[in-house]
């Protein structure tokens, strides 16, 4: 199989970043880099983004909130997917958008790590998608228990032993993320 690449990122959305800024500065640069990389290699840009279910959600498609952050820099040929739950795949068309682009390899940034970008990486690799997390594109914020940097530690640490068989899950710096 031959490896087709797409970027997938996750729920970068005002709504999850103002007032938590700090958790962002490092990872939103990253982040734009990689969709202009991508996007100059002819590499899909899949941008999801959670949808509150309530209309005083703070992402609700009606909040402003649930817009994207411009350093993703939304472009018109980016996939665009809308989810309800942690898991990108669940009740949302993303697996037949990234098999009708022959997509094979997944690269994941966004956030939050605990949440949407650990459970989309594991719900990718049962899927038979290789995926590479890209150890410095993705972020989340305290929880009153771990430190945003112990987090997201230790879900790299996870997910880069997962026991998988026939795909790869791979956490590299974004230096090392290739898109030919």
């Amino acid at each position: 199989m031959s490896d087709r690449p797409a970027l997938v990122i996750i729920d970068v959305q005002l709504g999850l970043i103002e007032g938590f800024e700090e958790d962002w500065h490092a990872v939103l640069p990253v982040i734009s880099d990689l969709g202009s990389r991508a996007r100059r290699a002819g590499a899909p840009v899949v941008l999801i983004q959670h949808c509150g279910s309530s209309l005083t959600h703070p992402l609700h498609r009606n909040q402003p909130g649930w817009a994207l952050h411009p350093a993703v820099n939304p472009q018109p040929d980016d996939v665009r997917v809308d989810k309800r739950w942690s898991d990108a795949f669940r009740g949302t068309d993303l697996d037949a958008l990234l098999r009708d682009a022959s997509v094979t390899r997944l690269v994941l940034v966004g956030a939050q790590t605990e949440y949407c970008v650990d459970t989309t990486a594991r719900r990718a690799v049962s899927l038979g998608y290789d995926v590479d997390l890209v150890a410095d594109g993705h972020t989340t914020s305290e929880n009153g228990l771990l430190t945003r940097e112990q987090i997201i530690g230790h879900h790299s640490a996870t997910l880069a032993n997962l026991a998988i068989e026939n795909v790869i899950l791979s956490v590299l710096p974004a230096t090392r993320v290739t898109f030919a």
